[in-house]
């Protein structure tokens, strides 16, 4: 089975987005070569730029405490583990407190790197870090691997709280919902809404199948159809009658 998540307003987007870059981030950090470390310090300055959107810190840490009075609420409730209820709600403080610790604007210390700012800025153009263009950063890319590692994790560093965060309150949202078994007739379906708008849906589909979803949705309907990827035609339409689950996230 495959899954696709959409986000239904732009906060859910932003922090899927920020997911999808650390998880890149520290895959190409774990590795050992020069190409793959400038992949990872890419990412580096993507989530540099999607988290210097809005009011991020603020975001999580009132998510943060609002599912925490909220677990709080279920410490006399027989059918939930005290020594899970407990685990759960000591990660979130820590993570609260690692986040309300953490100064200045998210990515400020990157921001006061001139080399940095200056690679940064080079690495907007196409071909921009070429050996010609920035020795510096060239010869940086000759370090020994655990050097360039070191370098990294610790630009990278300041920032974990923000993930640490992120993580959590994606968790929540995903496990917030029950997933509903529904067909899509000749590759199209279309529902009206709940009085409550989701703030993400979750799709799941089988693999194998020939198609992916094409997902628009408002106040009015949810609209999903099934399209065959890579024509070199206008897009096509899959249609077959289609098996697949949805689920209605909400925090």
């Amino acid at each position: 089975m495959i899954v696709y998540e959409y986000p239904l307003n732009e906060r859910v987007r932003t922090l899927l987005r920020l997911e999808d870059l650390f998880d890149r981030v520290l895959f190409f950090i774990s590795k050992d070569s020069a190409y793959e470390h400038h992949a990872a310090l890419a990412g580096i300055f993507e989530i540099l730029e999607v988290a210097s959107r809005g009011d991020l810190k603020s975001d999580l840490l009132q998510e943060l405490d609002r599912q925490r009075v909220f677990l709080e609420a279920l410490r006399d409730n027989p059918a939930i583990s005290e020594e899970k209820l407990a685990e759960v709600l000591a990660e979130i403080s820590a993570v609260f407190t690692a986040l309300i610790s953490s100064s200045g604007k998210t990515g400020q210390h990157l921001r006061e790197n001139e080399w940095l700012m200056a690679i940064k800025q080079r690495s907007a153009i196409p071909g921009g870090v070429c050996e010609f263009d920035a020795p510096s950063y060239h010869q940086w890319l000759h370090h020994e691997p655990e050097s360039r590692q070191g370098d990294l994790r610790g630009w990278l560093s300041p920032m974990m709280p923000i993930i640490d965060a992120l993580r959590i309150v994606l968790r929540v949202l995903r496990e917030s919902g029950k997933s509903v078994p529904l067909v899509a007739y000749r590759g199209a379906f279309q529902q009206m809404p709940a009085e409550r708008m989701a703030q993400m849906l979750r799709l799941v589909l089988r693999q194998d199948l020939p198609c992916v979803p094409e997902i628009s949705a408002n106040k009015y309907a949810l609209n999903i159809r099934f399209i065959l990827p890579g024509s070199v035609q206008r897009t096509r339409l899959y249609e077959e009658d289609i098996d697949f689950e949805l689920i209605f996230c909400n925090l």
